[in-house]
């Protein structure tokens, strides 16, 4: 017995369950119902990109793309939503909310236009991001194709470690190699 049918059979009254016939026609009632839920569920998916599927062809002729059947759901949501993200301006903001999603951490988006180039500075982290090849995949994505991308990294300096007034000992007892004291800092 469905969710549905169960409600139904809540609002008549009880000796109607004893009915044969009274139950047959709730029982399809019910099917009908469900069958309308789901074609309600259907139409609603429509309207989103990452859950389309026979309305693929409605946005594909929305963004004026030929529709290829012959390519999977997966592929035709991937042209679609990689056209929906190209649309709009591209501002210092956008971008610095990208960078900031990976670089866990502060960035300063500024914009060098004599030399059309848009810098990218990591205020906050220090070294290198872990996922800086996916963070460059991603701006590279948003930013328009005649400005160059420079990434300004914050390392940790000799001068930062001396006056931090730690003795070699205390540095070396850290257990951390150059490398890592210069990517990530003591901390």
């Amino acid at each position: 017995m469905t969710d549905v049918d169960k409600r139904m059979r809540d609002y008549v009254p009880k000796y109607y369950i004893e009915m044969p016939v009274a139950t047959n026609i709730l029982d399809r009632e019910a099917e009908e119902i469900e069958r309308l839920y789901a074609s309600i569920d259907d139409v609603l998916a429509q309207f989103f990109i990452e859950t389309a599927t026979w309305g693929l062809a409605h946005w594909e002729r929305i963004f004026g793309l030929p529709t290829d059947t012959t390519k999977t759901y997966a592929q035709r949501r991937e042209i679609l939503l990689g056209r929906l993200r190209g649309i709009g301006t591209v501002t210092a903001e956008l971008i610095d909310n990208v960078a900031t999603a990976y670089a866990d951490g502060d960035v300063d988006v500024s914009l060098d236009a004599p030399n059309y180039t848009v810098i990218i500075t990591f205020v906050s982290t220090m070294g290198v991001p872990d996922q800086i090849d996916e963070l460059k995949a991603a701006v590279r994505d948003i930013t328009p194709a005649h400005l160059a991308i420079e990434y300004v990294f914050r390392f940790y300096t000799y001068a930062e470690l001396a006056s931090g007034g730690r003795t070699y000992g205390e540095v070396a007892a850290t257990g951390k190699t150059y490398g890592e004291i210069y990517n990530r800092g003591l901390t």
